[in-house]
């Protein structure tokens, strides 16, 4: 059987390294699964996906000038579906609260997880306003820096 870029087969897991996965392929030969194009989550320890004997659909995406197959899971699978999909994504708090979480659709959600802030259209407006928002707060730490150093004795 000739293998080529593009195609979809089905293998068996031969043996798992700290990269990736040997793949055995039909025809006797086998490719790699890189840990990379095993999930489309991220992969920290392959084992923790896969299994030795286990059975699984891969791509060819690549073979190299040695004849090498490199191989790709996630890439023959369709992505997971996001899970708030048609849900409210809108804040339910502003962010002048200066807490460090937000809740969003029913969820609650770190800052670095924060959609874009609704409010103004472009760019400039936006900026602006995060910058006065900025200054605010940096304001606001001096002033309580300087209280609690009068407080303790310090100057």
């Amino acid at each position: 059987m000739e293998i080529s870029v593009g195609a979809v087969l089905e293998g068996s897991i031969k043996s798992i390294t700290k990269f990736g996965a040997f793949v055995a392929l039909p025809g006797g030969r086998s490719g790699l699964v890189h840990i990379s194009e095993i999930a489309h989550s991220y992969v920290a320890n392959v084992s923790d996906f896969l299994t030795e004997g286990q059975t699984v659909k891969v791509k060819v995406v690549g073979i190299d000038e040695a004849g090498r197959i490199n191989l790709s899971i996630k890439k023959a699978t369709p992505p997971p579906r996001p899970q708030n999909v048609g849900r409210d994504r809108q804040p339910r708090s502003d962010f002048r609260g200066g807490g460090r979480s937000h809740t969003y659709g029913g969820h609650h959600q770190s800052r670095s997880a924060v959609p874009q802030q609704a409010g103004p259209a472009d760019f400039e407006a936006r900026l602006k306003q995060f910058m006065q928002a900025s200054d605010s707060r940096l304001s606001d730490l001096k002033m309580n820096e300087k209280r609690s150093s009068r407080r303790s004795g310090h100057r």
